[in-house]
């Protein structure tokens, strides 16, 4: 399962090699255009004290973590001295979702800067981010209902609520919505999965909402699979994407029936538009989609991009080249959007995908990111994608020609680097300024900086600090390509969290840790799949009870 380390060694690889990107600036409603156009500038950074908003997970619909309009905290006053924690902004359970932010949010009259946080026991909050102020909050649970129990699996776990990362459309409804998917459980024992969508000024729902999350899915021999809310879960986190929400499955540990659903709804309607399921002929074998709590990608011809966890992959092909029955197990996956349907489009997997399947050497035990366009040694524009899991090795993919599948190796995909991350992976990566970060299980944060389009043998730096698990998912905070800091949340071995800031251009210069002050900046006990979240001089970082707020004292 893919929440947990896999005690078989990891396969050896031909040694191919990765590549990476500058930052997709797609906004998170998505855009127009093709994959293959130029990407569009990058903007100057803004004016120092002008706002900046966080409405999906890492940022943007690249999940790159990179905030480049950082304009307060810089390498010279991220330090113990000047920077440490404000304030804790308690919750009702758990945090397991990234803090959402919106800078300049005008409630009841007044303008605030509002960081939304959810809780595993179904609970949305919205505070002040510069007072601690509870401005409003709400329950996603009916009449008579209380949030899920974990259903007989230690991953997410005592209660189930909201776990995948919200996403927000300041354009939509009067005010501006946040999405949200919760797990609940009424008084007879039945289990719900509902999509919220409340109005960010009140938390009131809107479009009539919530929506109860139901699918069908035709499989082989004119069978069918049907979505079971008690049976699944959404981990990964939410993307709006051309006006549709995308919600994404995954099993309770590798509980039957253990397969892949994709699941969109209207921003505007909470209609259901599509269903994909990527397992649908496995007879529950899998896979699913977790991705340690990632977002679907999506570049700007409305693809969206995830990677498989193990499960069964259909070694016959058909005679495009796909698995006959349609079973994706440990693959990246391409869906196009279009013509009112999904459907996969493309994707890759490795040579090796059944004995790692056999093994629980997952893939999608980490999440996706596409890179932004790069150029190669001859002068051609490059559409990539990095992923990595378990077996240690980076993967590359060209969004363009992805590879899908052959026997013998992985040689026709754009790079494979065997090993690159001495431990598995659990988390997702990072980019900024044409470096790549990866923080695996047991090892230390990594930087690989990309040439032509490729990533070098070995990283260009690297952090003191061996990360233990599940490794570390960074974010970037940066004033366009200057003062970059790497910001990495430490699961520590006493079941401590740990805030580490790093120099982006030397890992091996740690500018900050919340342990150098002692109690002072104490965040509590730690969860599994936390990104920090950085936005105008603050930095919230999710805990077991509440989120603690950093900045310069």
């Amino acid at each position: 399962m893919t929440d947990r380390p896999q005690t078989v060694p990891p396969g050896a690889r031909a040694a191919h090699l990765l590549v990476w990107p500058l930052v997709l600036a797609l906004a998170a409603c998505g855009g127009g255009g093709s994959a293959s156009s130029p990407p569009p500038p990058v903007p100057p950074p803004p004016p120092v004290g002008s706002g900046t908003d966080v409405v999906t997970y890492k940022n943007d619909l690249a999940r790159s973590g990179a905030n480049l309009t950082e304009s307060v905290l810089t390498p010279a006053n991220v330090n113990s001295s000047a920077f440490g924690k404000l304030r804790f902004l308690a919750t009702d359970g758990k945090v397991d979702a990234q803090p959402l932010y919106l800078s300049g949010l005008t409630i009841a009259g007044a303008s605030h800067n509002v960081v939304f946080v959810a809780s595993e026991n179904d609970t949305v909050y919205a505070f002040d981010s510069d007072t601690g102020t509870v401005l409003w909050q709400r329950t996603l649970l009916a009449a008579g209902e209380k949030p899920s129990d974990d259903r007989g699996c230690g991953q997410v776990t005592p209660t189930i609520g909201v776990t995948a990362t919200a996403v927000i459309d300041r354009s939509a409804g009067a005010h501006g919505v946040i999405y949200l998917v919760a797990m609940s459980l009424d008084a007879s024992q039945s289990y719900h999965q509902r999509l919220h969508a409340l109005d960010v000024t009140t938390g009131a729902e809107q479009f009539s909402g919530p929506a109860e999350i139901a699918a069908i899915y035709p499989a082989a021999a004119g069978g069918s699979n049907t979505f079971e809310a008690g049976s699944y879960e959404e981990r990964a986190g939410l993307l709006l994407l051309n006006g549709a929400i995308y919600t994404t499955w995954t099993s309770h540990c590798d509980s039957s029936p253990y397969t892949g659903w994709v699941i969109a709804y209207s921003s505007s309607t909470l209609a259901q538009t599509g269903v994909l399921n990527i397992a649908a002929n496995s007879a529950g074998g899998g896979p699913s989609i977790w991705m340690a709590g990632g977002g679907p990608a999506a570049d700007s011809a409305g693809n969206v991009y995830v990677l498989t966890a193990n499960g069964v992959f259909d070694t016959t092909l058909d005679a495009a080249g796909f698995p006959s029955q349609g079973d994706y197990g440990n693959s990246f996956v391409k869906i196009a959007t279009g013509g009112g349907a999904l459907t996969v489009a493309d994707y890759f997997t490795m040579y090796n995908e059944v004995d790692e399947s056999n093994g629980d050497v997952d893939l999608g035990s980490g999440g996706i990111m596409l890179l932004p366009d790069l150029t190669d040694s001859g002068g051609t524009t490059r559409h990539l994608a990095v992923g990595a899991g378990k077996d240690g090795n980076l993967y590359v993919v060209n969004r363009d020609s992805m590879g899908r599948f052959n026997p013998t190796n992985n040689s026709q995909i754009w790079q494979e680097l065997a090993g690159a991350l001495s431990g598995g992976v659990f988390s997702t990566p990072a980019w900024f300024d044409g470096t790549l970060y990866y923080g695996p299980v047991g090892g230390a944060l990594l930087a690989f900086r990309v040439t032509n389009a490729m990533l070098p043998g070995a990283p260009s730096s690297h952090s003191a600090l061996a990360f233990g698990y599940p490794g570390t998912a960074p974010a970037i905070s940066a004033h366009g390509t200057a003062n970059g800091i790497v910001w990495a949340y430490e699961n520590a071995g006493s079941g401590a969290a740990v805030l580490h800031a790093y120099d982006a251009g030397n890992l091996a210069t740690e500018l900050y840790n919340s342990t150098q002050a002692g109690a002072r900046d104490a965040i509590g006990s730690a969860n599994k799949f936390i990104t920090p979240t950085i936005a105008d001089g603050k930095v919230f970082v999710a805990a077991s009870d509440g989120v603690a707020v950093f900045g310069l004292l």
